[in-house]
């Protein structure tokens, strides 16, 4: 294996090329990008480079000396649109093709393209509509809301819409965010422990609203159901993202939600797998087909996948991906943390602090088994508990263990 192309220039790409390249790998590593930036820090985009805090030279991952030490041919600015992968035991045919019409050959291939943000129809008839995905994105929505005294809405609270809202506010804006589900974070944490978080954003000023149906976008303004309209001089767009592999289509992989892949992240053809936001993997430790969208999971699937793929060009075996999924988010002065896998049938047991204090821990556990941990700046009561989800330990003793009992 003499070329590796990795597809998608931010964290999981990164983080793939400096495996390759710590393991051993001394042939050429292309990195195609479709944004003309070196990779860059994404967490910060919703909190300190929106809020002014930080510039963006800060958010970028590595020192130029760094970066040059990886010894990687940048192909940024540039949009992979289809891959050609041929016959596995024939190298030749396989090539990633760019919009600009150039192919790009290679031996190994690792896709990392993340995800892009979902979007409301109509959405980019309005100039005040945004997204906030990538670098630009943010500057873009800074420029908008810096100066404070703005109405701005917030459609949807994710952990980006609810960032987003907290920064606006800090900032001057009044916020409202308007979500579909029963309550914020619904999908992430579940309604109870949702609900919980969001009374952070009461506290500083900003109205969540939820079970609320957004029937389109007009100038100035959110067209809500039932014949309302929420004034806005800024909306902001959250309502997911969806895995970018459209450029795969008709590649023979297989597309489900994402790159659909083995335990150890191959994605069903010889020396070809898959990291980051766009990967769907079976993950063992959980036993669930689980496609994770935070920052340690890009980090460390991108590791991983290069390794595997290094194993497997020299014949040795390659290790399943079985993490406990980690993620944290930064609200105002709070830091939320959650270790696990959160469902809509959890047990929830708050075993530490309060929500009337705004700080708490609180397990997560189904079938007898721990499944997650929550926190609201607590984080001693959490970390610990990573190692107590790899050994997969029982809900009783997580209670146990927690309460001291």
């Amino acid at each position: 294996m003499q070329d590796v192309v990795i597809v998608g220039g931010s964290l999981a790409g990164l983080r793939s090329a400096e495996s390759l390249r710590t393991g051993g790998h001394d042939g050429t590593i292309t990195i195609v990008g479709d944004e003309p930036h070196l990779p860059y820090d994404r967490p910060p985009l919703s909190k300190r480079v929106l809020s002014g805090a930080w510039e963006p030279d800060r958010a970028v991952l590595r020192r130029p000396d760094d970066m040059a030490a990886i010894d990687v041919r940048w192909r940024l600015g540039e949009r992979a649109v289809a891959l050609a992968l041929g016959d596995d035991h024939d190298h030749h045919d396989r090539a990633v093709v760019l919009d600009g019409g150039d192919r790009i050959g290679f031996d190994g291939l690792i896709v990392a393209t993340g995800a892009t943000p979902r979007r409301l129809p109509g959405q980019e008839e309005q100039d005040h509509v945004v997204v906030l995905r990538t670098l630009d994105d943010a500057l873009d929505l800074r420029e908008r809301i810096a100066g404070g005294d703005r109405r701005v809405v917030v459609i949807g609270a994710g952990f980006i819409g609810l960032e987003v809202a907290a920064t606006a506010r800090q900032l001057g804006n009044d916020v409202v965010v308007l979500e579909g589900g029963p309550a914020p974070l619904v999908r992430a944490l579940g309604a109870e422990m949702g609900e919980a978080v969001g009374a952070v954003h009461a506290d500083h000023g900003v109205e969540i609203r939820c079970g609320v149906k957004v029937e389109g976008l007009a100038p100035g303004a959110v067209l809500i159901d039932g014949g309302w309209h929420e004034p806005a001089d800024v909306v902001v767009v959250g309502i997911g993202v969806a895995p970018a592999t459209d450029w795969l289509d008709g590649s023979g992989l297989r597309l489900d939600d994402g790159v659909v892949c083995r335990p150890d992240l191959n994605a069903g053809r010889a020396l070809v797998y898959a990291a980051g936001d766009v990967a769907r993997w079976h993950n063992p430790l959980f036993d669930e087909v689980m496609r994770v969208e935070h920052w340690t999971n890009a980090a460390e699937q991108g590791a991983l996948a290069a390794l595997n793929l290094l194993a497997e060009s020299s014949g040795q075996p390659t290790q399943p991906y079985a993490p406990v999924p980690f993620f944290w988010s930064d609200q105002y002065e709070r830091r939320i943390q959650f270790l696990g896998r959160a469902g809509p049938d959890d047990e929830v047991r708050i075993v530490a602090g309060s929500v009337e204090e705004r700080k708490f821990a609180a397990l997560y556990g189904r079938a007898g088994r721990l499944r997650g941990v929550l926190g609201l700046d607590m984080p001693r009561q959490v970390m610990p508990f990573r190692n107590h989800l790899l050994e997969r330990i029982s809900w009783d003793e997580a209670l146990e263990l927690a309460t001291g009992a």
